[in-house]
């Protein structure tokens, strides 16, 4: 194994940017009980999850509206506002991102995200610009833990086991990488990342 072409895979939401589905809607719902109710039944994670599947938003937002339809306002904003759902970067990542960069470790995105969403969302995030490639789920319309989506990233990044190391904060993401052989670690925060990568030599 060639320790010189080793490279460094971020998964995105939760791990690059803080992500919570109740940052944009307790700005649209008052009631805290309201909002837990519409957040665990209407525009759900486990909802949200269809895009990052590849089921595009003129198939999801129509037929939830039909299901919720005096929620039909506020499942649109799910769409036109999502970007709002992102408050931040997490603390300390982005340092770290440029700090690799800085190294010329290549560094490679393997995001559970909707194609659709994500397009909107690229723009704004100059971080990505140190990216050589992003995998995007919705645009594979693939998802994490599939083990097909880790083959994509290893097709794209041109490097295999132990020459990836990967970093996610779903323990069955991190665990169908190890099943790759790749050097896998569950994201806590940026401390616990940054001794990681010192430690396999990448900082």
């Amino acid at each position: 194994m060639d320790d010189d072409n080793r490279a460094a895979v971020f998964d995105v939401g939760r791990v690059l940017f803080q992500w919570q589905l109740r940052a944009l809607f307790e700005k649209l719902i008052d009631d805290p009980d309201r909002l837990d109710w519409f957040c665990t039944h209407v525009v759900s994670e486990q909802w949200h999850f269809q895009h990052d599947r590849g089921t595009p938003l003129a198939e999801m937002l129509p037929a939830r509206m039909a299901e919720f339809p005096e929620h039909a306002l506020l499942i649109a904003a799910y769409a036109a506002r999502f970007n709002e759902t992102v408050p931040g970067e997490v603390e300390g990542v982005h340092d770290i991102v440029r700090r690799l960069s800085a190294r010329g470790v290549p560094l490679f995105c393997l995001t559970n995200f909707g194609d659709e969403l994500f397009a909107r969302f690229r723009p704004e995030q100059p971080i990505f610009d140190l990216f050589e490639d992003i995998i995007v789920s919705g645009t594979e319309r693939i998802a994490k833990p599939d083990p097909g989506i880790y083959e994509i990233a290893e097709a794209r990044s041109g490097r295999f086991g132990h020459q990836l190391f990967f970093t996610d904060d779903n323990p069955a993401n991190v665990e169908a990488a190890k099943v790759r052989g790749w050097d896998a670690h569950l994201f806590t925060d940026a401390a616990a990342l940054e001794a990681q990568l010192v430690e396999t030599g990448l900082l």
